[in-house]
């Protein structure tokens, strides 16, 4: 259970950046919403992996590069899943891009990150 809550903290961590960068990039940048949102994305993911390689997993005595090249799988589908999920929620139903977030954010936590990270990535 304390990993899976450390796993929790490191999600929100990396959402924090994953929101406050796509958020900035459309208010103050002018950016399309799509694009600071897979932005976002990418440096969310990239915080999320540091913090969960060394402070969630304790996973650093195995090779780093190994541990990327899995993040990056099971990450690539989580940036598919986001940008697929956020297009549909922002253009077809209409909803708010920060709600969307939101919304995406805590499904792909809860039903796919996790149980790939601990099982696949950090194992």
């Amino acid at each position: 259970m304390i990993t899976f809550t450390k796993a929790q903290i490191a999600s929100l961590l990396a959402t924090g950046v994953d929101f406050l960068l796509t958020i900035l990039l459309v208010q103050v940048v002018g950016w399309p919403s799509l694009a600071s949102s897979i932005a976002g994305t990418l440096c969310g993911g990239i915080t999320h992996f540091l913090v969960s390689r060394n402070w969630v997993f304790r996973a650093q005595e195995q090779r780093w590069s190994r541990q990327l090249h899995r993040y990056l799988l099971v990450w690539t589908g989580n940036l598919l899943l986001n940008g697929s999920l956020f297009f549909l929620l922002t253009h077809y139903i209409g909803i708010n891009y920060v709600l969307a977030k939101i919304v995406i954010a805590i499904s792909i936590a809860v039903f796919y990150n996790y149980t790939l990270q601990k099982r696949f990535v950090f194992k």
